[in-house]
C-alpha cells in the first residue's frame, strides 16, 4: 500500500508529546493523525484550508 504523504522528522518537547498522545487517545486517533488534524485546523483559522484527502479516491501509482 503506497502512500502519497510527505514524511519529515519533528522534534517535540516530551511534555508536548505527552499532551498530544493524551488528546489523540481521547479522540481515538493516532498521534500522527492528531497532529495532521491540528495542523489543518490551524490552517483553516488562517483561511488557508487544505481539505483532507478523499479516502474513496483511487491512489496514484
Amino acid at each position: 500500500m503506497a502512500s502519497n504523504k510527505k514524511s519529515f522528522l519533528l522534534r517535540l518537547d516530551p511534555k508536548l508529546w505527552a499532551e498530544l498522545e493524551a488528546l489523540a487517545a481521547q479522540e481515538l486517533r493516532s498521534v500522527n493523525a492528531q497532529i495532521e488534524y491540528l495542523l489543518r485546523e490551524g490552517l483553516a483559522k488562517h483561511r488557508r484550508f487544505i481539505p483532507p484527502p478523499d479516502p474513496t479516491a483511487p491512489e496514484d501509482e
